[in-house]
């Protein structure tokens, strides 16, 4: 057995051991993370939230009695950043506008022009051809539609006669853009009316100069006088009557534009109205097999449509063709208003 003044010590200096010694959590210094930073690891610049830090974690290691606080370093923040290349923008390449067609000149003005026409159906006319006349024209309405009008000038389209009105509330679709263009074009121009005979001469005079403007330079007026089969007007007339209404119209229309209307009309009904009649009015006489002094004996006449299935450049489809009868000079004169009634031949 031990003896007992041995315990008694040992026990004297376990308690005083623990009176000199700082024991449980409360003794423990919690270290605060370092303010200063390493080569290895950069602060953040900004500020970073709870959820991002790295929490101290405390480990009790007992060395003796003695705990001691280990704190687990903050680990670095990286932040991906992409490097971007600053590239200068391309300048945007050069536009080329296409300048627009350059308008062709206008044809000279007063120049005759040699016509070279074709014709669908040619005629063998004898002795006296169209083509031995120095001056071409061309009569034109709706059914031609849109017409390059100086390329029909360029094949021989001196002037141009074109549909205005008929009866008293019709006006052609395409005259006013006809009228405008061909004397762009530099043709001389003038307008005819289709004649209805179911409507009065009054009316119709009326109807036309509201419609064709009255310009310096233009072609007398022409009245159209012939049967139609295609009309709502089937009223055949007795040639006293025929006469008498044509020469109410043509009064208003001279003393409107102060220019004799030229007479157009077809072998029928020249033969039923106006044979012998009206001497002192021009003709335009139509005449697709013969020459008009076979058709029209006796009459003198100033222009002659020789064709009604003409062919041109500027033109799609078939246009009525005409001739002036007279030379260049002749033409000249009359077209700058001297008065000149062509024999007939």
């Amino acid at each position: 057995m031990r003896s007992p003044s041995v315990v008694i010590t040992v026990l004297a200096a376990l308690c005083l051991a623990g009176c000199t010694s700082s024991g449980g959590v409360a003794g423990l210094q919690i270290q605060e993370p370092s303010s200063e930073t390493t080569a290895s690891v950069a602060r953040p610049e900004a500020v970073i939230g709870e959820a991002d830090t790295v929490s101290a974690l405390l480990e009790e290691t007992a060395v003796g009695e003695t705990a001691v606080a280990v704190a687990r370093p903050q680990m670095a923040v990286e932040t991906d950043v992409e490097a971007i290349a600053l590239v200068a923008p391309q300048k945007p390449s050069k536009i080329l506008t296409p300048k627009p067609a350059a308008r062709p000149a206008p044809l000279a003005r007063g120049t005759i022009y040699r016509h070279r026409f074709r014709d669908a159906k040619p005629i063998n006319f004898g002795k006296t051809t169209p083509g031995q006349y120095a001056v071409h024209g061309v009569d034109v309405s709706r059914w031609q539609g849109s017409i390059d009008w100086m390329k029909l000038r360029s094949q021989g389209a001196n002037f141009a006669y074109i549909k205005a009105t008929d009866g008293g509330d019709h006006l052609d679709p395409m005259f006013r853009t006809n009228w405008r263009a061909a004397d762009e074009a530099g043709l001389k121009r003038g307008a005819y009316h289709f004649f209805y005979w179911c409507r009065t001469a009054g009316e119709q005079a009326d109807w036309f100069i509201r419609n064709v403007p009255r310009v310096e330079g233009a072609l007398p007026p022409v009245i159209d006088v012939e049967y139609n089969g295609e009309s709502r007007c089937k009223r055949r007339l007795s040639r006293a009557r025929v006469q008498e209404k044509m020469q109410v119209f043509m009064d208003k229309l001279e003393a409107h534009y102060g220019q004799r209307p030229i007479i157009y009309t077809a072998p029928d009904f020249y033969a039923d109205n106006l044979r012998g009649a009206f001497p002192d009015y021009p003709f335009w006489l139509r005449a697709v097999a013969q020459h008009p002094s076979k058709v029209y004996p006796g009459r003198k006449w100033l222009f002659w449509q020789y064709s009604g299935s003409g062919l041109s450049h500027g033109v799609k489809g078939k246009i009525d063709l005409n001739v002036f009868n007279g030379s260049e000079r002749q033409w000249r004169n009359w077209a700058g208003g001297q008065s000149v009634m062509a024999d007939a031949q």
